[in-house]
């Protein structure tokens, strides 16, 4: 109504009351509807992946693929039992509103041109905020590269070449062990065979000549140096060539009391293979992961690689251990044991989804942040490193290696005597066993 000494008004209390009974109801069906209506979605999480799925090292790639994805199932899902390890027994990131990890995964076929390419491919069209990779070293150096002109973060989770976490970067780490780390254990455990009475009065070094082999070798000679373990030749080749007659010969002549091997699959078979038909063998070998860790070098070699040492992080450990409860899933879905290289891979993911959750963002520069505070003790891992925590260049200094040996038809551990399965056999029996 419209009163002249006040102007217009608005309703009466009768005509706002009679407004109010008409509204009542619709305000109370925006109500229900706010109950009932779903909850939005969190976003998942996109990570790259970059593997070598075809190639030499297609075996190893396609273990370290099924261990990565067996290891997005524990984060995304509950599996009770997995309470210690970090996102274990819940469902996606919580930091994140429960979101979900998404594997984005690539193949960089062993070349490094490529896994720069699929880095950036990775990184610029999908969108990933982190990356994860790579087995070969050398594939390694220049995929990090990528990743770091690019700020995105980047875990390592099994190459060990020195300089890969030794070039100042800023977005780059690496949860196991480097070259240094290995050839320190090679010669303690060669030391304490020469105390308990064996010979070892000298070793030979034979390394493929990319940057893991040359690597290693080079660290393998310094710390025997250091160690007072003389080295009767080392012996650098051709990665993936098709005969190494050459240099088994160069070995039977030396005849040194131990051989290191710094090989991947392909070449680690053809040595053994070779060794057999020239009749050439050592009272001990020494495998430094790569080959001797690939699932085919067991069917294709074990029969005459009796007695071979090999270095590993990894051990299934026992009942009711983080390590054990895993191998259990990944067996039942793959029909074999988590190794080294692929148990690596494993824990390299569930730290970096650790960093991502406690970041509570996708933002690289969060995640980044989080990876540098990471801080995880042995019991919250599954890999057998006295833990996670990175220096300034990026590299877990609590990171650790032991000495395993194939008996039969699966490695056990013999050194150090603490974490020992199994006795050493000595010297090694190859294909006379």
């Amino acid at each position: 109504m419209y009163d002249k000494s006040r102007g217009m008004s608005g309703p009466s209390p009768e005509g706002r009351e009679t407004m109010n009974e008409l509204l009542r109801p619709v305000a109370l069906l925006f109500a229900c509807l706010a109950v009932i209506q779903p909850a939005r979605a969190a976003d998942d999480v996109k990570i790259g992946a970059i593997y070598p799925l075809t190639g030499n090292s297609a075996g190893a790639g396609q273990s370290a693929k099924d261990a990565v994805e067996l290891g997005a199932e524990i984060v995304n899902s509950p599996h009770p039992g997995l309470e210690k390890l970090p996102l274990g027994a819940g469902a996606g990131l919580p930091g994140l509103g429960g979101g979900k990890i998404v594997l984005d995964n690539a193949d960089h076929q062993g070349n490094p041109q490529v896994g720069q390419q699929q880095t950036l491919r990775l990184i610029t069209e999908d969108h990933v905020v982190a990356m994860l990779g790579c087995y070969h070293s050398s594939v390694a150096l220049v995929a990090t590269a990528a990743a770091e002109r690019q700020g995105i973060p980047f875990v390592i989770a099994d190459s060990v070449a020195l300089n890969i976490t030794g070039r100042g970067f800023k977005w780059v780490f690496r949860t196991g062990p480097i070259a240094p780390d290995f050839a320190k254990a090679y010669a303690e455990f060669l030391t304490d065979l020469r105390k308990g009475g064996k010979k070892i009065d000298s070793i030979a070094v034979v390394n493929e000549n990319t940057d893991y082999g040359t690597s290693v070798a080079a660290s393998i000679l310094a710390a025997a140096k250091t160690a007072g373990i003389a080295v009767a030749a080392q012996i650098p080749y051709d990665a993936n060539g098709a005969d190494v007659s050459a240099q088994v010969l160069q070995l039977k002549g030396l005849k040194p009391d131990a051989v290191i091997f710094v090989s991947y699959t392909a070449d680690t078979i053809l040595y053994f293979k070779t060794m057999k038909n020239l009749d050439y063998l050592p009272p001990l070998i020494i495998g430094d992961d790569a080959g001797f860790s690939d699932p085919s070098f067991i069917p294709n070699a074990g029969p005459l690689a009796q007695g071979a040492v090999n270095r590993s992080a990894f051990d299934i450990g026992a009942p009711g251990s983080n390590s054990y409860a895993i191998n259990q899933l990944f067996n039942a879905k793959h029909h074999r044991d988590l190794d080294d290289t692929s148990a690596r891979w494993m824990q390299g993911f569930f730290v970096l989804a650790d960093a991502i959750n406690r970041a509570g963002s996708t933002a690289p520069d969060k995640i980044q942040a989080a990876l540098r505070a990471t801080d995880l003790g042995p019991d919250r891992l599954m890999i057998g490193y006295r833990g996670v925590k990175f220096d300034e260049t990026g590299q877990n200094t609590l990171s650790a290696t032991y000495l395993i040996q194939l008996q039969g038809d699966h490695y056990v551990s013999v050194w150090p005597e603490d974490r020992a399965t199994a006795k050493l056999q000595w010297p090694m029996t190859g294909w006379r066993q």
